[in-house]
């Protein structure tokens, strides 16, 4: 979440900032106002305690010349401050919940550096990587190439689950566990240690990574609501070191985690309904990076590099776009979307998403970290954390089947995936 105490210090640059995501005035007016309340709720209960001590000292005094009829008169004063300063406590506590509950759904401050606009016509590319693929033949959708392969079933899942579900079998099954094998391994040569964290989190851990207030409803929970399946791999991680000061030479640390994902879709009616492309569960691993304020935006361009060696290694064509404002996500200050080639439509998809979440996470799930140069007065400061899709494993393989599938109908595997699926081809069945 935002700083509060900015929105006193500068509260038109922050208005500012908020414009930029679409967010009118009146949200900054009325947060101000919360702010200043609290600040005066504060010295007002101060000024009542100050009151407080001063008054039991006349008690005091007055008891010991024995003027009863005055001490019983500053006991009368006691017992009304004492009344007073509880009501003013309890209309501190009373601010401080309404203005964090309004805090935590303000969205992050863009960066300098993110593109203005309002939607994602406005978002703008950095870098395409390798031709789109090319054939002599009109290419088919992957979910056509995999039901010839015998290796996806979307009908059999839905009979099972309903809609947006898939079944694996064979040599489908086997690639996707490739998939993830590979990009572990990767991310282990990158430096990043591999976590397998619990799939399901308290509610407090949504919270801590930016999912709720906001995404209440899209996410699956228990029917206590007292627990959520991750959306993603992000959220325990980003929840790992909640309430913990991390010493700065330990920073950055740097986490790869294999998860299934949950995300009820909401609002994606009539979008992707075939194939794998936007499922309610699939699989993904993750990147999360925790680091100091002043590596933050280093290690987002070293993350978002190793996100991208996974479609290299693939030589798969790609390119990398700067998310505008408008089409930011909520916890996100910049973000860096990949997008792989998809012969069948025609167009890049989103495989991966890079963002830097600067302090906005680690406030609500108080991380920090405090410097170990021996100056024993460095107070601790909070951390700056980001994350990043290392892939989406199903949208991988829906661009494996449509950019290596072959006139037969065979899909062959791309060079670097051969040793983990144990072969270089998937084969039609044999009739």
């Amino acid at each position: 979440m935002i700083d509060h105490r900015a929105l006193i210090d500068d509260p038109q640059g922050i208005l500012a900032q908020l414009r930029r995501r679409g967010i009118d005035s009146a949200t900054v007016d009325d947060l101000t106002r919360l702010v200043e309340t609290r600040r005066e709720a504060i010295q007002r209960v101060e000024k009542m305690r100050h009151d407080l001590k001063v008054t039991s000292g006349e008690v005091q005094q007055k008891a010991k010349s024995g003027d009863m009829e005055a001490v019983d008169s500053a006991r009368a004063q006691l017992k009304s401050l004492k009344a007073e300063i509880k009501d003013g406590e309890d209309l501190q506590q009373k601010v401080e919940v309404e203005l964090e509950n309004r805090i935590l759904t303000v969205p992050n401050l863009p960066q300098s550096s993110v593109p203005d606009g309002p939607d994602e016509s406005h978002n703008r590319v950095e870098r395409t990587v390798g031709a789109p693929t090319q054939f002599d033949f009109e290419p088919k959708p992957h979910w056509e190439v995999a039901e010839k392969l015998g290796i996806l079933d979307f009908e059999r899942a839905t009979k099972m689950s309903g809609s947006r579900f898939a079944v694996y079998f064979g040599a489908g099954a086997r690639l996707e566990r490739a998939l993830i094998n590979f990009m572990l391994d990767v991310a282990a040569e990158n430096g990043y240690t591999e976590v397998l964290p619990p799939i399901l989190v308290r509610r407090e851990a949504m919270l801590g990574a930016g999912q709720y207030p906001k995404f209440i409803g899209e996410s699956f929970e228990t029917l206590d609501n007292e627990y959520a399946l991750i959306p993603t791999a992000e959220v325990p991680l980003a929840n790992l070191h909640r309430d913990e000061i991390i010493p700065e030479d330990k920073l950055p640390l740097r986490y790869a985690a294999f998860t299934p994902c949950f995300r009820r879709e909401a609002g994606a009616a009539g979008k992707d309904t075939r194939g794998l492309i936007r499922q309610h569960q699939f699989n993904k691993v993750e990147l999360f990076s925790y680091t100091t304020p002043e590596q933050s935006i280093d290690e987002h361009e070293r993350l978002t590099d190793n996100a991208e060696e996974i479609l290299r290694r693939l030589e798969l064509p790609y390119q990398v776009i700067s998310l505008c404002t408008g089409d930011l996500g909520f916890t996100s200050s910049k973000t860096y979307d990949i997008e792989v080639w998809l012969p069948a439509q025609n167009r890049y998809r989103e495989i991966s998403s890079c963002s830097n979440c600067l302090d906005f996470q680690a406030r609500r799930a108080h991380i920090r970290c405090r410097s170990t140069d021996g100056d024993k007065k460095a107070k601790p400061r909070l951390v700056h954390t980001l994350n990043g899709s290392g892939l989406a494993v199903g949208r991988t393989v829906v661009a494996i089947l449509e950019n290596y599938q072959c006139a037969d109908g065979s899909v062959v595997i791309p060079k670097a995936l051969v040793p983990y699926f144990g072969g270089d081809r998937i084969a039609l069945p044999a009739q």
